[in-house]
């Protein structure tokens, strides 16, 4: 059975950091591209953060550029997002997301994490 179960979300006051945790079940990630988005009330899902399957290759949104950073870690099958300098507007629940092209589309998804940024 696919799984992927987001966890670190929570209510964090501007300025502060979280990290978030995507553990990965069913499927071994190490042939994914892994990546995290997020969706905000009334706003569609965006990007904000890639890495290659290897992990030596990553991507990151014009908004979070600088102040997010993702890693992975195959042999635990997990992927990480480090959120630092959180401001307001990062409030939104954050997805998991493993995609491979190869040998055919497989794209999954998890539950999502809140994470709440007010003081």
């Amino acid at each position: 059975q696919v799984q992927l179960v987001e966890s670190g979300g929570g209510l964090v006051q501007p300025g502060g950091s979280l990290r978030l945790s995507c553990v990965v079940s069913g499927f071994t990630i190490s042939s994914y591209m892994m990546g995290w988005y997020r969706q905000a009330p009334g706003k569609e899902r965006e990007p904000v953060a890639g890495i290659s399957p290897g992990g030596s290759r990553t991507n990151y949104g014009d908004s979070v550029k600088g102040r997010f950073t993702i890693s992975r870690d195959n042999a635990k099958n997990m992927v990480y997002l480090q959120l630092n300098s959180l401001k307001a507007e990062d409030t939104a629940v954050y997805y998991c997301k493993a995609r491979r092209e190869s040998p055919q589309l497989q794209e999954y998804w998890g539950q999502g994490t809140q994470v709440t940024v007010s003081s």
